[in-house]
């Protein structure tokens, strides 16, 4: 069991929290929680830390710091597995692959503090402009305000951290209190790689209230969130001005396949990209919109892989899906799957609750479009296929959201692919792969 102290330099600790697991509710390491005078002496350091320019990291300080960070976790590659497992539930080998991309996640700020840089301004392009030179360089934009989901607990911590390192920028990170003991660890490694305590603090606190209070201060310069829409917007709403932001929301990704797609090839890809983590991820494959010719067999045959899934324990190298990490919304996906049979969808596979922990992986046919699965990010193991008949219908019906920021389309012509791409309402379409590929 992990067990963590507080780490705000000169504040002393509220109480501390229990860090239990997704799967078997034991607990696998604690963390101790500031109040409101340890939320203000974290605002102190870090405020007195970037007013200091003395005490300012120079760029190769900072990559050596990352440097080491990236050795320290690859030396401890198989704890950090084990440690993410436990508190987040993704499965061995999904968990292995969340601490691999994390490190490459370090050496990726690495490569950013190497190659960006300022650019030179044209002058004497104008008389008033005449006899002169400028240009732009980066420096540190002051402090960060991180707070972080519960998903994936290390990955999602270095995509925010790190690069606030890489910029100098001192950093206070507020993890999901469900799933703290990877944040806690990754800071404690930046700190053992020689960043200085004030330039990286994690904290859980006591209140929801003391967090919005940290967030909306105003000495925060930026303000990194990833979690639920109605949250980050809200916390948005609220900073101070001046303070700018980076909200990463969920989205109900969806993915078109025309009548010419090589199934053999992207039902695999389909079903990974739906069960993975059991849904829990935020572009996770949840609307497929499939020609009315092969719709029908695209859910069946996703229902039979979805039947042929081993589910259960993370720690198992065999388990394919792992539990909800939250049990309370096991009960709510459990209601939005029955609100879509009710209402007319055919159940191809799957429909039930296994446990509290756990949800079968579920495929549905043709659930209607005003049901609550197919109008919000279900963030559990459900696909549902949709017919359509023409490729003007699916990117109407894949645009039918208030958000969506990766889709995919799944055809052999070229022609159909553009088509979609260009039409398809998303920051980032995938052609023949699952809408959550990404790359850090």
């Amino acid at each position: 069991m992990h067990s963590f102290q507080i780490m705000v330099p000169g504040a002393s600790a509220a109480d501390s929290v229990e860090i239990k697991s997704p799967f078997d509710g034991a607990v696998v390491g604690t963390v101790e929680r500031i109040d409101d005078r340890g939320a203000e002496q974290a605002l102190v350091n870090a405020d007195a830390l970037f007013k200091d320019r003395s005490r300012w990291l120079p760029v190769h300080e900072r990559v050596a710091v990352l440097e080491k960070t990236a050795e320290l976790m690859q030396a401890q590659f198989d704890e950090l597995v084990n440690l993410a497992l436990s508190e987040g539930g993704k499965p061995f080998a999904d968990s292995q692959v969340e601490v691999a991309r994390a490190i490459d996640g370090v050496k990726n700020c690495i490569e950013c503090v190497r190659s960006e840089h300022g650019t030179k301004i044209p002058m004497g392009i104008n008389p008033a402009s005449m006899n002169r030179l400028a240009m732009t360089s980066h420096e540190p934009i002051g402090l960060v305000m991180a707070v972080s989901a519960f998903n994936h607990p290390l990955n999602l911590i270095v995509h925010q951290v790190g690069p606030a390192v890489a910029s100098g920028c001192p950093v206070i990170v507020k993890p999901a209190s469900d799933t703290a003991l990877s944040c806690f660890k990754f800071v404690e490694l930046l700190r053992e790689a020689g960043l200085p305590e004030e330039y990286a603090q994690a904290v859980v606190v006591s209140s929801n209230d003391i967090a919005t209070d940290m967030v909306t201060d105003s000495r925060i310069a930026f303000f990194s969130f990833i979690g639920s829409g109605n949250v980050g917007w809200m916390l948005k709403s609220k900073l101070a001005p001046g303070t700018r932001c980076a909200l990463e929301h969920g989205g109900a990704a969806p993915a078109i396949v025309a009548e010419d797609a090589d199934l053999d090839a992207m039902l695999p890809l389909l079903a990974k990209g739906g069960f993975y983590h059991a849904g829990q991820v935020c572009v996770s494959v949840q609307r497929i919109f499939a020609h009315h010719s092969i719709a029908e067999e695209i859910a069946t045959r996703l229902g039979e892989m979805a039947n042929a899934l081993k589910v259960g324990d993370p720690a198992d190298p065999a388990t394919e899906v792992g539990p909800i990490i939250r049990h309370k919304e096991t009960d709510r996906v459990a209601e939005w799957v029955d609100e879509a049979v009710a209402a007319g969808a055919q159940l191809i596979a799957g429909g039930a609750k296994i446990s509290d922990a756990f949800y079968q992986p579920t495929v549905l046919l043709n659930p209607p479009a005003t049901v609550s699965l197919s109008k919000h990010e279900i963030f559990g193991p459900v696909i549902s296929v949709n017919s359509y008949e023409d490729m003007d219908q699916a990117i109407a019906l894949a645009n039918d959201v208030p958000y969506s920021f990766q889709a995919a389309v799944m055809t052999q012509d070229i022609d159909k692919a553009m088509y979609a791409y260009r039409r398809l309402n998303a920051a980032a379409v995938m052609v023949n792969d699952h809408t959550a590929f990404r790359v850090d």
